[in-house]
């Protein structure tokens, strides 16, 4: 059973992961719309995002080393206060913000957002025992999922103010915001710190199951963001003319609707024996994935309601990967060593961000030159290759 005080911390942890992703999704939702608004391109609005995502794997990487050093706690602090000045960065003169200079924010809050995510998942593994696995999954769930509904809330919310407000004052809501919670965490979150202190040259895993599954993650990821991250946003303001807040609001329910669909998972995936899942479990539902991405390709090429074949599309296609990304948050918490842990989960998420950046690449690039359905028959092959590799998973 556990104790209230690893309830209390859990609490503590969970919210202050939900508040950083709020902003995390607004912020994404708000630099999206606003230079889309200026004319950019779907290249140019994925070159936005490069640096956001190749930092998160520099900090997936090293994060969890630098961890396991200042502790887990310190590391999370750390992350908000990052994304604080991320957002401080962008709160200037319209004429400073070009491509560089956006970039340059975006890098230091995907810093902060990869060090936040890693420093609150490993923190799980150090409040729950070994023998309560079932436990871990749900709690594991419950933070993936309720993360998601989050940043779905984000997505919207980023809509709302660049609807409402400019983009200068939106950005200094969420800096308040923000900075309220930074406080309220560290007066309540007890310091984390592990035994294990591993060299430099040591962040790189060891683990046979860890490299396969995070090369899995990989793939699975940049299944997702091929698509969803800038050809789907584009297309619907583009093609079916959709507004800034009907974009914004539809990305939200759809990232909600993913959220809830992953705190739910362990009773989706539960089998007559109660007993957590397994490589196997992993290995089905991803060859379900890969299924819908070609349904849905085959839909907008045989001209139906484009409007209607991408929306229950959508739903389907993220009922089934919130559960393969729940499975997937799982297994690495539970492959992961307890002295070890950040620094584990760190190198497997930095496999998570590599995935991101050859999506997001690639999501504006294939769209700008073969359109929407090119990028989901890109999304089919990369789940294909996820399917393969988590073949190689040992129970």
């Amino acid at each position: 059973m556990m104790t209230a005080s690893a309830q209390k911390q859990y609490f503590t942890i969970t919210l202050s992961y939900w508040a950083f992703t709020l902003t995390d999704g607004a912020l994404r939702m708000l630099v999206l719309l606003f230079f889309h608004g200026l004319g950019y391109s779907p290249l140019e609005l994925a070159s936005l995002f490069i640096l956001y995502e190749f930092f998160g794997i520099l900090t997936n990487l090293y994060g969890g080393w630098l961890a396991t050093r200042i502790g887990l706690t310190t590391s999370l602090h750390l992350g908000i206060s990052l994304q604080i000045l991320a957002l401080g960065m962008l709160c200037v003169s319209p004429s400073m913000l070009n491509v560089v200079y956006v970039m340059a924010a975006q890098a230091l809050s995907g810093v902060a957002k990869d060090l936040n995510k890693m420093s609150a998942k490993s923190s799980i593994k150090l409040l729950v025992h070994d023998n309560q696995q079932s436990k871990l999954y749900r709690w594991v769930a419950l933070l993936t999922g309720s993360k998601n509904t989050i940043k779905g809330l984000g997505f919207f919310l980023g809509g709302l103010l660049m609807a409402t407000l400019e983009f200068r004052y939106s950005l200094v809501a969420l800096m308040v915001f923000l900075s309220l919670t930074l406080v309220l965490s560290w007066l309540f979150l007890e310091p984390k710190k592990t035994t294990y202190k591993p060299k430099f040259r040591e962040t790189l895993s060891k683990s046979r199951n860890i490299n396969y599954l995070s090369a899995a993650r990989f793939f699975l990821f940049g299944s997702r963001d091929i698509w969803f991250v800038i050809a789907l946003p584009v297309f619907l303001q583009s093609q079916l003319q959709w507004e800034h807040l009907q974009v914004g609001s539809f990305m939200a329910c759809w990232v909600i609707f993913y959220g809830i669909v992953q705190t739910t998972a362990p009773i989706i995936t539960r089998n007559k024996q109660q007993n957590p899942p397994n490589a196997a479990t992993l290995t089905r539902w991803a060859w379900l994935l890969a299924i819908v991405p070609a349904l849905i390709t085959a839909g907008l090429c045989l001209e139906w309601d484009a409007t209607l074949t991408l929306i229950i599309g959508l739903l389907v296609y993220g009922a089934i990967f919130a559960i393969n990304s729940s499975v997937h948050s799982y297994l690495i918490v539970d492959y992961a060593e307890r002295d070890s842990v950040s620094a584990d989960v760190g190198f497997y998420y930095m496999a998570n961000a590599a995935g991101r950046l050859v999506g997001t690449l690639f999501s504006g690039l294939i769209y700008q030159q073969y359109g929407l359905s090119a990028c989901l028959i890109a999304s089919m092959l990369m789940v294909i290759s996820s399917c393969l590799l988590t073949r190689q998973l040992k129970s």
